[in-house]
C-alpha cells in the first residue's frame, strides 16, 4: 500500500515529463543554431517587437518547438528563476505532509523572505509555497537541507538539469542568489519550467495568487501574495517564476494560454520591466499561430541533442529512492492542476504533420532589432 501511494505521486515526475520530452516532434533538418546573437525566427513570421532583455526564448510549453529566440544559450546569473529547477528536483524527494523545522542558519539569509520562524514546524507543501510564490530565499534553505543541506541540493539540481538536457545550466546553491559559477540560460529556463510544469503539484503552486503559511505560536498565519505580476495583468497567466538581483538584474519565466495554445517565455538580464518584455513575446507568439519552429527545446541543436534520452531512466530512479508518503498527506489537486496535467499528455502538434518542406536558410545578422529568418521545419 505505501509503495502504491508513492508511485501515484510520483507518476507526474515519472511519466508526464517523459511524455513531453520524448514526444516532441523530430528537430528540424537543418535547425537554427540558438547561440546566435541575433533574433530568430522562421521565413514568414511577423516581425518580434523590440526586446531590451540580452537573451530570450518564445516556445510552445506541450510541444517544446522553439518560435523565436535570441542569444539563447548565453550562461548568465538566473537570480530566483533558479527556484523552478530547486522545487522540480526536490518535489519528488520531500513529500507534501513532512513537516520540516527551520534551523537559524536557514532562516539567516540574505535577499527575498517570507519569514520562515526557527524551530517552528511547517508542511513541505506551505514551504515549496513560499518558495514558487514569494521567492523564499528561506524557504530554498529549509527544503536544500531537508535532502542534506545546499551542496547536496545543488548536486541533484545539477543531476536534474543534466537528465532534462539543460546543459548551460550548474547551481550552486537552491535560492538563486548570485555565486562563482552559477549559471542558466533563456533555453535551459524553457526547458526546465516546461518540465516543472507537467507537474500537477508544481503548476498549482505558481497559479495560486494568494495563501498563507503559519505563523509563531499564537500568532495568525501569514498571509502571502504571488510576486508574479503576469498572473494579475495577462489573460491566461498560467505562472512561472520572476528573478532579480543586481548582478543577474531581472529574469523571467513565464507561461500562458490562449485558444487553447500553451506558450512559455523566457527572459535573461532584463531591465526592471521584464514583466512588460514577456507580455510583448506572448503576445507575438500567439499573434504567429502558423509560425513555423526553428528549434526544439534540448533537442535539435549542438547544445541539447540527445540530452534528454536519459530523464526517463533518472526520474525511475526516484520511485526506489524517494521517501514514502505518511498517511493521509498530500497536496489537494485543483481542477486547473488535472487540466495542466491532461493537456500535458496530449504534447504532439497535429500541425506537424501539414508543414511543408522548408526554404533555403538565410545567415542571421546580428541585430538587437531586427528579426533574422532561419530555416525551419
Amino acid at each position: 500500500m505505501l509503495r502504491s501511494r508513492r508511485a501515484a505521486r510520483l507518476l507526474p515526475f515519472l511519466v508526464i515529463p517523459w511524455l513531453l520530452l520524448g514526444a516532441a516532434p523530430a528537430a528540424a533538418e537543418d535547425p537554427a543554431d540558438l547561440r546566435s546573437a541575433a533574433v530568430l525566427t522562421a521565413p514568414g513570421a511577423p516581425p518580434v517587437p523590440e526586446i531590451a532583455a540580452e537573451s530570450w526564448v518564445v516556445a510552445d510549453l506541450d510541444t517544446g518547438e522553439v518560435l523565436a529566440a535570441r542569444d539563447a544559450h548565453a550562461r548568465l546569473a538566473p537570480a530566483s528563476t533558479l527556484k523552478v529547477l530547486t522545487a522540480l528536483t526536490l518535489m519528488p524527494r520531500i513529500e507534501p505532509g513532512r513537516v520540516l523545522v527551520p534551523t537559524p542558519a536557514d532562516v539567516a539569509v540574505e535577499g527575498s523572505k517570507v519569514g520562515l520562524v526557527a524551530g517552528l514546524g511547517y508542511p513541505a507543501a506551505e514551504v515549496f509555497g513560499s518558495l514558487l510564490m514569494v521567492s523564499g530565499n528561506d524557504s530554498a534553505n529549509v527544503l536544500a537541507s531537508a535532502v542534506g543541506g545546499q551542496a547536496a541540493a545543488a548536486e541533484l539540481m545539477n543531476e536534474q538539469a543534466r537528465k532534462l538536457g539543460a546543459l548551460d545550466t550548474h547551481a550552486v546553491n537552491p535560492h538563486g542568489l548570485d555565486a562563482e559559477g552559477q549559471v542558466s540560460s533563456a533555453h535551459d529556463l524553457a526547458v526546465i519550467g516546461r518540465a516543472a510544469m507537467a507537474v500537477p503539484e508544481f503548476a498549482t503552486h505558481v497559479a495560486t495568487r494568494r495563501s498563507s503559511i503559519g505563523g509563531p505560536v499564537g500568532s495568525p498565519r501569514i498571509e502571502i501574495n504571488n510576486k508574479n505580476k503576469l498572473l494579475k495583468d495577462y489573460p491566461g497567466a498560467l505562472g512561472i517564476k520572476n528573478g532579480f538581483t543586481s548582478s543577474a538584474r531581472a529574469s523571467f519565466v513565464g507561461a500562458a494560454e490562449r485558444d487553447g495554445r500553451r506558450l512559455i517565455v523566457t527572459v535573461m538580464k532584463a531591465d526592471p520591466k521584464v514583466f512588460d518584455e514577456a507580455q510583448k513575446l506572448l503576445d507575438w507568439g500567439f499573434s504567429a499561430p502558423d509560425a513555423r519552429p526553428i528549434a526544439t527545446l534540448g533537442r535539435g541543436d549542438e547544445h541539447g541533442a540527445g540530452a534528454v534520452g536519459t530523464v526517463v531512466g533518472g526520474l525511475d530512479d526516484l520511485a526506489t529512492t524517494g521517501p514514502a508518503l505518511a498517511e493521509g498527506t498530500g497536496l489537494p489537486v485543483t481542477l486547473a492542476g488535472f487540466g495542466l496535467a491532461a493537456a500535458a499528455l496530449v504534447a504532439v502538434s497535429p500541425r506537424g504533420a501539414t508543414r511543408p518542406r522548408p526554404r533555403p536558410r538565410r545567415r542571421p545578422q546580428a541585430s538587437r532589432t531586427r528579426s533574422t529568418p532561419v530555416r525551419a521545419r
